[in-house]
């Protein structure tokens, strides 16, 4: 049994991590730590957790997690890990961060999208990129894991094979994203005021949306050379959910069902990923609540098209449901456990 931290307690990533390890037989929740209401009972800002977490919300003490937890979860926003990961490398605690502030690799590009100094270049290095289907082997040696964000989730696991496996181009691709409103966090803005987001889709943060970099990044790995998407992003009127849209243009003649053969190939040792039969499409709905991606596929001869959809939920594959599966993988446990769930439907 491991000991186990969160360090951001009270927002959604922290609780759906709660959520998770509340079954969990290796993982321990000994600490949730919060900066902001530390002494509080947890169940008091979040009554759904009465009997389920007692202990009061602790302060951050560093030296004592060193001693006290093996396992440290970052439910932070941005800006806050790279200054605490840092002090921890010099331990056996391993960290797994969910803001973006490992997930780019350049300094100097976090710098330019992310508007803030990164972290140590030596953290940035130690830190490996915690797509658990394609980076697996990494994750199982790593002591800091960068969990990827949402958006670049779906994506790269939707886009990655077509890329490896030579189906589509490297350019253009395209890249039309959805989410619910948890994917905004749990502080309140004008856009995600019930008023301004009932009854309404809205593009945001367009051509600027700190998923690019990391998108850009890891489909560049995958294909052997340099790719720059376009990338828009929506937020729609629903909880959580979230849906991307991608477009590739075909290297050579192909049929939806080689396509769909490729896929299921590449993805057959990944249990987390299901990928649709011909003229079957996931929506959000499908995947609700749980740890799947789910991936429809067709060509369309007329435009010489491969179009992907790709479907998580953002709270759990795109987020919590990631880190676990990750800390899983990082000790040697079933990659499933505690994830394993039924998506809630309707």
């Amino acid at each position: 049994m491991k000991n186990v931290a969160i360090i951001g307690g009270t927002g959604y990533g922290a609780l759906e991590l709660i959520r998770l390890l509340h079954n969990h037989e290796y993982m321990h929740l000994k600490k949730i730590i919060s900066g902001s209401h530390h002494g509080e009972q947890l169940a008091s800002i979040y009554p759904h957790l009465v009997d389920f977490v007692d202990d009061p919300l602790e302060k951050l003490e560093i030296e004592r997690l060193k001693t006290e937890v093996d396992i440290v979860f970052f439910a932070t926003p941005a800006g806050v890990s790279k200054e605490l990961i840092p002090k921890l490398e010099d331990s056996p605690v391993q960290c797994i961060d969910l803001s973006g502030d490992l997930r780019i690799s350049s300094r100097e590009e976090y710098l330019s999208w992310y508007g803030g100094e990164a972290a140590p270049q030596e953290t940035l290095n130690n830190a490996v990129y915690g797509l658990s289907e394609i980076y697996s082997e990494q994750v199982k040696e790593a002591s800091v894991v960068s969990n990827p964000g949402c958006y670049p989730t779906s994506a790269l696991l939707g886009l990655i094979p077509a890329l490896k496996e030579k189906i589509i181009s490297a350019h253009p691709i395209i890249i039309d994203g959805k989410t619910g409103v948890s994917g905004a966090g749990k502080t309140p803005t004008a856009m995600t005021h019930f008023s301004e987001t009932n009854d309404n889709v809205q593009p945001y943060k367009i051509g600027a949306h700190k998923h690019i970099p990391e998108i850009d990044e890891y489909l560049s790995s995958a294909a052997g050379e340099s790719i720059s998407t376009t990338f828009s992003a929506h937020l729609i009127p629903m909880t959580r959910g979230l849906i991307c849209t991608m477009y590739g243009t075909l290297q050579g003649d192909t049929s939806t069902e080689e396509v769909i053969n490729i896929y299921k190939t590449f993805y057959q040792s990944n249990p987390f990923v299901r990928i649709r039969d011909k003229g079957e499409f996931p929506t959000t709905k499908d995947v609700y609540g749980s740890n799947f991606c789910d991936i429809g596929l067709h060509v369309d001869g007329r435009t010489n098209q491969l179009i992907i959809v790709s479907a998580i939920d953002n709270l759990v594959k795109g987020a919590s449901g990631q880190a676990i599966q990750n800390a899983n993988l990082m000790n040697g446990w079933d990659e499933q456990h505690s994830l394993k769930t039924l998506p809630i439907y309707p």
